[in-house]
């Protein structure tokens, strides 16, 4: 049974730019309702992130702690779990 990454991969990536559209908005104009929109969009995408890693069933622990990172965690986590991504050889 082949388990589906898909979740993950759309979580990390929201994850990712929610995180940066937020510190972007924090170091420019500060505009409130962008920190209401992407606060708990950011923090609805790292809890998919952190559920859907710990419940895959090929995650080694080193992918479990990866994906407690925020912002880039997800990406991380998604990296060890990928057979694709981790056979691939460097360019």
């Amino acid at each position: 049974m082949t388990v589906s990454l898909r979740p993950l991969r759309i979580a990390a990536h929201a994850e990712l730019v929610s995180l940066v559209v937020m510190l972007a908005n924090l170091a420019t104009v500060h505009l409130g309702p962008v920190s209401s929109l992407m606060g708990p969009t950011h923090g609805c995408a790292y809890l998919v992130v952190l559920v859907a890693t710990w419940r895959h069933g090929r995650a080694t622990p080193a992918a479990k702690a990866l994906a407690v990172v925020p912002g880039v965690g997800g990406l991380l986590a998604l990296r060890r779990l990928d057979p694709e991504t981790a056979a691939a050889p460097a360019p």
